[in-house]
């Protein structure tokens, strides 16, 4: 048993722990593992927004042009394609990247290749809606966390390696309790989100500032491994109140403190859907996001049925989780928007909360 904390990250703490240290965690996780030498990573979510049947091979070849851009010299480590219907009703097809070297992102940003295709006038003539939120939290920020230690997901692939079995899960708080920043720091939040270029509209290039301490999660979930009543219970019972507290987050979430939340699947590299989906939330803090995961009727629903599936099955599961949790510093934060509709990412809802 170890701490989520690795080694090279701990400190003498100021704040405690909600667990004894003698606490034994009811089943295994793992999070995974990078070198001292990673000191910063990037999460990049590269979207393509569009609207109507008649204009998804256009917004599919998009997001290849900028698939193809990972391939050149200094590209992300590791990529996924996902997809998801906004609020809006809007498709928004997504590649998300991953760098551990922050150097290695400004480079392939800069490459005439990358940065000319973004900036072009064609990006806002082109009846498309794009969008790059580029998060980079230093490794005192962010926690990962998953019920296997192989076939790690997101930012685990390019960490490089994994932990041994954690000591701060299966409790209320074990998120914030594995988060580097938190043997020191209350992470509350300051400012607000600002828009720093253009108007949160269609036809904008707009460009929004996020404040002190934005919680990201990334929560992921796979099902193609599953049979027999382990996929019977995913599939009708733990997947539609799964998906329920998703949508209220994304439709109603605003007024808890939920900025944005897109309940994804994963695509493969032509665009079928693979048996894996997450949802990716921006919070206004982590207390936030706790306050929903502990006590709000639809975390309560999901997380009862969790709780009833992985009893049914003597906790012996097919099904793999993960997730990545990160409190953001106002510097490791940029949002863009290219002609999307103002409900779209961090725009979404500017001036309520």
């Amino acid at each position: 048993m170890e701490s989520a904390i690795a080694e090279h990250l701990k400190c003498p703490r100021t704040r405690h722990r909600r667990v004894e240290d003698d606490y034994a965690p009811p089943y295994p996780a793992w999070s995974a593992r990078a070198p001292g030498a990673v000191r910063q990573v990037v999460m990049g979510y590269f979207g393509v927004q569009s609207r109507g049947a008649g204009m998804q091979g256009r917004a599919c070849a998009a997001l290849m042009k900028i698939a193809a851009g990972f391939a050149l010299p200094d590209g992300p480590g590791h990529h996924d394609f996902a997809h998801h219907v906004d609020a809006a009703g809007c498709d928004n097809m997504v590649a998300i990247a991953y760098w551990s070297d922050p150097a290695a992102h400004a480079r392939w940003c800069a490459a005439p290749e990358v940065d000319a295709w973004w900036r072009s006038d064609e990006r806002l003539a082109d009846g498309l809606g794009y969008f790059r939120e580029i998060v980079a939290p230093r490794a005192e920020h962010f926690e990962t966390m998953f019920n296997t230690p192989d076939r790690l997901e997101g930012v685990g692939v390019v960490m490089g390696g994994v932990s041994g079995e954690l000591q701060e899960h299966g409790y209320w708080g074990s998120m914030r309790d594995r988060i580097p920043l938190s043997q020191t720091d209350a992470m509350a939040p300051s400012g607000t989100r600002a828009v720093n270029a253009g108007a949160p509209a269609p036809g904008q290039r707009v460009r929004i500032a996020g404040h002190e301490n934005i919680a990201m999660i990334r929560s992921g979930q796979e099902w193609a491994d599953t049979t027999g009543q382990e996929r019977t219970l995913y599939l009708g019972e733990m997947e539609p109140v799964l998906r329920e507290g998703m949508d209220f987050l994304r439709d109603q979430g605003l007024r808890i403190g939920c900025y944005s939340n897109r309940y994804m699947q994963h695509l493969d590299a032509k665009g079928a859907p693979l048996e894996k989906s997450f949802g990716l939330s921006f919070w206004h803090s982590l207390a936030d996001m706790e306050r929903w995961a502990e006590s709000h009727p639809t975390h309560v629903a999901i997380f009862g049925s969790f709780m009833r599936y992985v009893q049914a099955l003597n906790f012996q599961l097919q099904l793999r989780v993960y997730h990545e949790v990160s409190v953001l510093k106002a510097d490791e934060q940029s949002y863009e928007y290219i002609n999307c509709h103002a409900g779209s990412g961090l725009m979404n809802g500017l001036g309520e909360v």
